[in-house]
């Protein structure tokens, strides 16, 4: 309700909130997956309704908590981002995505065959298989929809970074429950209620949103506390 969002092309934007917030709805606008009531969404200028349906979603890419691997081996199920994909463009979309290390464990490596819905792989390895998946698309906009809830923060990290290296003409937004996965994002959206709370970077959003503030001290608070700490000590020392 009463959205005003514009995003410019190449930004990187984070949308944090909690559960119910209507993040995913948001993000769900942009390949028509829902379409407005009023007002409209406009991708280049032009409302998303007067796009083909096929040439809108071919040019967005959507990166889900929960996605879809098929029956079929690990490049198979990469080349469905892009089937004329060469073996080094697959061996670099996996390694953006820090699926490479772990398929180089396996006996067969990219020719693992992976049963369907990816039960012989476990919620994190499925989830930057789906990542590299669609960096190979190459995708004017790319949608991240919690979609590394399953890995640790330092290869979160490292994912983020990949992307800004490899498309960084490529307009991304990054849903996520952790403050640490947007925190280097151009802009934060903080969603409350269906409703845009605020906007601004990381640093602004500590100094001046209750929302944001809470989320992050929650998610930090035995290293805040640490800080805390530390800082009284040095003042009974002076």
């Amino acid at each position: 309700r009463g959205i005003d969002l514009h995003i410019r092309s190449g930004e990187v934007i984070g949308v944090i909130g909690s559960t119910g917030s209507a993040k995913s709805t948001l993000v769900q606008l942009i390949p028509r997956l829902y379409d407005v009531t009023e007002g409209s969404v406009r991708v280049g200028g032009r409302d998303v309704r007067d796009y083909d349906l096929e040439t809108l979603r071919d040019a967005v890419a959507m990166v889900l908590q929960k996605n879809v691997l098929f029956s079929g081996t690990i490049a198979e199920n990469l080349r469905w981002g892009n089937e004329h994909a060469t073996d080094e463009e697959v061996l670099e979309a996996a390694r953006l995505a820090q699926a490479d290390e772990f398929v180089q464990t396996f006996p067969n490596k990219y020719d693992t065959y992976i049963e369907q819905g990816g039960t012989n792989v476990s919620g994190g390895q499925k989830q930057r298989l789906c990542i590299a998946r669609a960096l190979l698309k190459r995708p004017k906009i790319l949608i991240l929809d919690d979609s590394t809830s399953a890995v640790d923060t330092k290869t979160d990290r490292l994912i983020r970074e990949g992307f800004r290296n490899y498309l960084p003409e490529t307009t991304k937004v990054i849903i996520a429950q952790r403050t640490s996965s947007v925190e280097d994002a151009d802009r934060i959206v903080v969603m409350d209620s269906g409703t845009i709370n605020d906007i601004g970077t990381h640093e602004e959003l500590l100094r001046r949103n209750a929302i944001y503030r809470e989320v992050y001290l929650s998610q930090n608070k035995q290293s805040h506390d640490e800080r805390e700490l530390g800082e009284l000590e040095v003042s009974a020392d002076e």
